[in-house]
């Protein structure tokens, strides 16, 4: 059972997600590797909105080959270099994400694996049995 809240002795969440996730009983679990902006065919498109994009339909893509869906994230952490347009930022994760809000963390880093990449996206997803 996946349980979200958010506890009344912090502060409220500053974005659309939850503090905590609690998971008790059986569930198989799903961790990704850093899901890059890069297309199948190995191309990067340079703006990182784009990039952001194609990091989160990869992370869709790794989810419905492990028969999971977009509901069982439990976790979402953002590497991103250089400049992302807040609002569009926002509206590209909230279109992945629908209405569910799993645990995120969002950090601005120097650089990635290669000068090409503006963002890499950690995902953990549990499914119930």
């Amino acid at each position: 059972m996946k349980n979200s809240r958010n506890p009344e002795s912090i502060h409220a969440p500053v974005a659309p997600y939850v503090h905590q996730i609690e998971i008790t009983g059986p569930c198989k679990w799903l961790t990704l590797s850093g899901q890059l902006g890069m297309n199948q065919d190995g191309t990067v498109p340079e703006s990182p909105i784009e990039q952001m994009k194609i990091s989160l339909e990869n992370i869709r893509k790794n989810l419905e080959a492990a028969n999971m869906e977009i509901k069982d994230l439990t976790k979402l952490v953002f590497y991103l270099v250089g400049e992302f347009e807040a609002a569009e930022r926002r509206k590209v994760i909230s279109d992945f994400l629908g209405d569910h809000l799993p645990c995120t963390t969002m950090i601005y880093v120097v650089a990635l694996a290669a000068p090409a990449f503006k963002i890499e996206i950690d995902a953990w997803a549990c499914k119930e049995m």
